[in-house]
């Protein structure tokens, strides 16, 4: 394990679990590694670090939060009030120096606050300012999300920060572009920003949203209740104010003959990472890891290597975090592919494979690996159920979430159980014996569709 130390920022770790041993002309070596920032200061304080590079270069962070504001958003009035006050609450928790800014989404994107295309500098008076422009936010018009993102892409942009980080929210479906115009603007912004979405009540698109916190690396979820909106935002900008290391990605190098059969995220949540690496030189690809505070987070790894016979081992993948500097030199560099710089954060873990004939070591399969290979069916599970569930195929649905209701109880995801008895009732957990009820609160199946990759650590 090592360590990258420097003032005022995280210092990340990297450990690895896995059982290294394989049979006789075995080829899968599954690792679990667990990275780990600790020291970068209090989430949402005021004394978080300013920049990952050189300190006083400028403010940390810049944020966009985008505001539906579509007719949708008036029934009931209160949604919109709601809306209002939660934004309200959230510009409330920037730290003094963060630049930001308001966009208001309907079928275009109006910049609220402060406009022109800048970003205004969070300190009282601009605060204030903000809140008073809020207070004339009114619903009407259509919904084009991708249009609200390369907003926020464009003033974004115009900051020389180290975070850039989105909040959206939204309370219907993406009615009035197409989902290639969305798909368009997600892969354009991916990379330049994180984003946090929301959707407020029970006329959204479940795969709409996640989608876009998966593409940008952010986080989803519900609130059913409008009511709850102020309470979230606080808490997604004081996590935002807590991140201080922006881009990081997980480096893989694997030997000549390996393949990497998948790179996920598997706690907090899981995400699936393998289509989104990038070359970085000869036999080494960087997985984009976004932003990190004080956090802890899990990723399973599977690399395919030559068969050998016993007694033989080697090193099948070497584990490394960096930060790439695609446009040149930065502070801090050391060589990287890609055309560009990489500064190095220092930690590094090693995955191995031993061939052996010991037929107890070989089948025996790493606990936080079993774990988290049982919580990665559990979200799928969950997923193919409840869309089983909305063509018709009842019997189909019953068995999976029937089978997820099993690993919940197994792994000790209580949270997610609590959600699967709100659409089925549970006769017999441990065996995954289950009735569908016969009827589900709509906001109940949207909030277990919505959380459903949403994991537990194993107890190690």
């Amino acid at each position: 394990m090592a360590i990258f130390s420097k003032s005022n920022v995280p210092r990340f770790s990297v450990d690895v679990y896995q059982n290294e041993y394989l049979p006789e002309g075995g080829r899968l070596v599954n690792a679990v590694v667990t990275v780990t920032a600790t020291g970068g200061g209090t989430i949402g304080s005021a004394v978080a670090a300013p920049h990952l590079y050189s300190p006083g270069e400028g403010p940390s962070a810049a944020v966009v939060l985008m505001v539906d504001c579509s007719g949708s958003m008036d029934h009931p009035p209160t949604k919109m009030r709601n809306a209002r006050d939660a934004t309200a609450a959230a510009i409330d928790t920037l730290r003094d120096g963060v630049h930001f800014a308001v966009v208001a989404g309907t079928h275009l994107a109006r910049e609220v606050y402060p406009g022109d295309g800048r970003l205004a500098v969070a300190g009282p008076d601009t605060r204030e300012q903000a809140k008073q422009a809020l207070r004339k936010l009114g619903a009407g018009g259509g919904t084009a999300i991708g249009t609200w993102l390369r907003r926020a892409d464009r003033l974004l942009a115009s900051a020389d920060v180290a975070i850039r980080h989105g909040i959206l929210l939204t309370d219907g479906r993406n009615e009035h572009e197409s989902p290639e115009d969305l798909k368009a603007a997600l892969d354009a912004c991916a990379g330049r920003f994180t984003c946090d979405a929301r959707g407020v009540g029970t006329d959204w698109e479940v795969k709409e949203v996640t989608g876009i916190a998966s593409g940008l690396l952010g986080t989803a979820d519900i609130v059913a209740d409008p009511g709850g909106l102020a309470a979230d935002f606080t808490r997604m900008m004081e996590t935002a104010m807590g991140k201080e290391v922006a881009d990081v990605s997980l480096r893989l190098w694997t030997p000549a003959g390996a393949t990497v059969m998948f790179v996920k995220q598997v706690a907090p949540t899981v995400e699936e990472l393998t289509d989104r690496r990038t070359e970085a030189g000869p036999r080494a690809g960087d997985y984009p890891l976004g932003s990190w505070g004080d956090e802890s987070r899990d990723y399973h790894l599977c690399v395919e290597v030559p068969p050998a016979a016993v007694g033989r081992e080697m090193l099948a993948a070497r584990v490394s975090l960096v930060i790439p500097h695609p446009g040149g030199a930065s502070p801090s560099t050391a060589a990287g592919g890609g055309g560009g710089s990489v500064q190095n954060l220092g930690a590094q873990g090693l995955v191995r494979a031993v061939w052996t004939d010991d037929l107890a070591a070989s089948t025996s399969i790493n606990p936080q690996v079993a774990h988290y290979t049982g919580q990665a069916e559990l979200a799928e599970v969950i997923q193919e159920g409840l869309d089983l569930r909305k063509v018709g195929d009842m019997d189909g649905a019953t068995a999976k979430l029937g089978r997820a209701v099993q690993l919940a109880s197994a792994s000790g995801n209580a949270d997610t159980a609590k959600l699967l008895a709100k659409v089925v009732d549970v006769v017999d957990a441990a065996t995954g014996t289950v009735r569908l009820k016969t009827k589900v609160e709509e906001a109940d199946e949207m909030t277990l569709e919505t959380r459903s990759t949403k994991t537990v650590r194993v107890k190690k």
